[in-house]
């Protein structure tokens, strides 16, 4: 079971660089994609956004051209939820959840807080508010999203010089412990690759991409159930289509 999670920011500009040509290549069975910035009459007007044979379900922000998240899928969900109760993910489009008999799969956009104080408040109600689902979840899940936080000091070049920086906040980054610990879930990534200095995400100042200054704050968070079932994970970066990377795991089929 192969699973892509990718900030597309904008989906129509990630399809105009050839974004779906790559994606029927790689024959996934989950794309779960963020940042989509695109409402339903605009989809709806705009073929290159199908991908044959997939079912597809987006939740749109309220405000034009802003969030949103989608997920495609070779098969059908027996659900698909896409609210979590609050305004602050219901109204910008920052959750949906495809469930399946025996194991669901999620797309959450995090959000950001460096426009300022407002924001990373916002940010910090929204990891208490989802805390609430995520002791709901009671059959095996992934979730896959920009978090919008790196973790550890090994998820981004400059560590040092963005410990005052939101998306590598001490509280942020005790969130993510919890997540880990109280809840119990895995980074799917790290559970492949411990140690690896990889990042999903680099500025568009400086030559981020080219001297590889970034973070990783992409995840695919996963239950205890997927502890082996993780057969490979890879940050691909063989195309650009944004400011992130593609993240790409694939998992033994779940029954």
């Amino acid at each position: 079971m192969k699973v892509i999670s990718l900030n597309v920011n904008g989906l129509r500009a990630a399809a105009k660089k050839g974004l779906f040509a790559w994606l029927s290549e790689k024959n996934a069975d989950f794309i779960c994609l963020q940042e989509t910035k695109c409402q339903h009459n605009d989809r709806e007007a705009d073929n290159s956004l199908v991908l044959p044979n997939y079912h597809r379900e987006y939740v749109d922000a309220e405000k034009k051209g802003y969030s949103g998240v989608a997920i495609y899928a070779k098969n059908a969900p027996i659900n698909v939820k896409k609210s979590l109760g609050f305004a602050l993910c219901d109204t910008e489009g920052r959750f949906i959840q495809f469930e399946y008999p025996n194991f669901s799969v999620c797309s959450v956009y995090f959000p950001s807080g460096t426009s300022g104080e407002h924001r990373q408040a916002m940010k910090m109600a929204f990891l208490a508010e989802i805390e609430t689902f995520l002791a709901s979840i009671n059959k095996p899940t992934i979730l896959c999203g920009d978090y919008n936080i790196a973790h550890r000091k090994i998820d981004l070049k400059n560590w040092r010089s963005n410990q005052k920086n939101s998306g590598f906040l001490p509280e942020e980054r005790a969130w993510m412990d919890k997540l880990f610990d109280k809840f119990s879930f895995l980074d799917a990534f790290r559970v492949v690759h411990p140690d690896a200095q990889v990042y999903t995400w680099w500025s568009f100042r400086g030559k981020a991409y080219e001297k590889d200054v970034g973070w990783r704050i992409d995840y695919q968070v996963v239950t205890p159930h997927f502890k082996d079932k993780i057969i490979s994970a890879t940050v691909d970066r063989t195309h650009k289509f944004s400011d992130h990377a593609p993240l790409v795991i694939e998992y033994q089929d779940f029954a």
